[in-house]
């Protein structure tokens, strides 16, 4: 089955749709979420993604990330990928958005008009393999320090997300 993204202008306006992989080969501005999961402890679900991915495999990276589908809001987007990915649902709402672009080394590109959506959940996730090879929970400063010792083991659109998301709570 072919995914598509929504393509948007820098106002968030859908101006198209175009399957996935080429919208990231031409690093055309679509629509994508941003799930950040905290436990009672204020502790963050970060994953590490399946090393069969077609990018960025094996990297640790926030809850999860994905592109809303065509008559789907970002709430439902969020928890359909939460589902998908970590296996389980919880509630989510919707924190601040922004337009970001990252460049991978195999030629395609992040370029989104990104949605941050928080949630709460207390137990472990019942990851989906394929997605995910490993998760943990983080403290938010934890995890600053971390990606600035050794950035070269997270996600480059998370080094960008978490930054905003940062500057944003702080």
């Amino acid at each position: 089955m072919k995914e598509y993204v929504i393509l948007v202008n820098e106002k968030d306006e859908q101006i198209g749709l175009m399957e996935k992989i080429e919208a990231h080969e031409k690093a055309l501005l679509h629509r994508a979420f941003s799930v950040f999961v905290y436990n009672e402890k204020g502790e963050v679900l970060l994953q590490q993604r399946a090393l069969g991915k077609y990018h960025s495999p094996g990297l640790w990276t926030n809850t999860c990330c994905s592109h809303q589908r065509e008559g789907e809001t970002n709430i439902e987007a969020g928890k359909r990928r939460l589902q998908e990915e970590m296996g389980f649902s919880t509630d989510l709402e919707e924190s601040i958005s922004f337009i970001y672009k990252a460049p991978f080394t195999n030629g395609l590109s992040e370029h989104e008009y990104d949605y941050i959506l928080i949630g709460k959940y207390n137990r472990d996730p019942n990851v989906n393999p394929s997605e995910v090879a490993a998760w943990k929970w983080m403290k938010l400063e934890d995890i600053k320090a971390d990606m600035e010792a050794n950035p070269e083991i997270y996600t480059a659109w998370f080094k960008i997300i978490f930054e905003k998301y940062y500057a944003h709570i702080s």
